[in-house]
């Protein structure tokens, strides 16, 4: 049995639950916006409107399957993640550690000075806002796969190196440092 899966999702007011049961689709919508996935055909989703909450289920008979366990966890998840989404929504902070490098944003244009001999220059996906002040950087918004997918790109940009600590790496993230050469006797 999945524990997450077995768990409903509750509805906070303001938000209001589509489900399409021919197409599978579930839709959220509340006051940051609106969110839409399509569920597995293995997964049924119901919605208990006595109790305001989504009930994420599977046959009884496939219970037993490892990989239909794993799609009704991870459809109950995604169907949270909305739910929270168009709520309070996700943010993201990252840090730019080097001297002389920064960020700024122009238009829906993300500019990261990153040590190379050009600037970076990243679209800002639909969605998502971005704060860039000098070497911080805060992502938001109501996706939570866009924003952490947008944010793990930016980090890829230069990723925190172990021995002088410079690059690009998330707030409160811990970099294990190495000890250079040692020199002499």
């Amino acid at each position: 049995m999945s524990r997450i899966g077995k768990k409903p999702v509750s509805v906070p007011s303001g938000v209001e639950i589509a489900i399409d049961p021919k197409s599978r689709s579930v839709t959220v919508k509340g006051p940051k916006g609106s969110l839409t996935i399509t569920h597995r055909p293995e997964v049924s989703v119901h919605w208990e409107q006595d109790e305001k909450q989504v009930v994420v289920a599977i046959p009884e008979g496939r219970s037993s399957e490892k990989q239909v366990r794993a799609y009704w966890g991870l459809t109950r998840s995604l169907i949270a993640n909305m739910v929270e989404g168009v709520t309070n929504g996700y943010s993201k902070r990252l840090e730019i550690h080097g001297v002389g490098w920064g960020a700024k944003q122009q238009g829906m244009k993300l500019l990261l000075n990153l040590g190379y001999c050009n600037e970076i220059e990243m679209d800002i996906p639909q969605g998502v806002d971005v704060e860039a002040k000098n070497q911080n950087i805060t992502i938001s918004g109501m996706d939570k796969q866009v924003v952490g997918n947008f944010a793990s790109s930016i980090r890829a940009k230069r990723k925190p190196e172990p021995y002088n600590g410079k690059g690009v790496r998330f707030a409160g993230e811990q970099i294990m440092r190495k000890q250079g050469k040692a020199f002499g006797a």
